[in-house]
């Protein structure tokens, strides 16, 4: 379900989201903060939402402009 939404929020055609997703995460130019139970990794326009207990990828998104 959460790989459905991802692919559709951000666009991404028939790859493997989860490798894209840990891909962006582990880039040197991301920004990682946390906000109670989750981190959000700013990278380039997207928005990655982790669960900070699990490590679950829960969502991502576009930024809004």
């Amino acid at each position: 379900m959460g790989v459905g939404r991802i692919k559709k929020n951000l666009g991404l055609g028939d790859i493997d989201v989860v490798e894209w997703c840990r891909n962006r995460i582990l880039d040197k130019n991301a920004i990682i903060e946390r906000n109670g139970k989750n981190w959000y990794v700013n990278i380039d326009d997207s928005i990655i939402t982790v669960n900070a207990s699990s490590y679950t990828i829960i969502t991502a998104h576009k930024k809004k402009r």
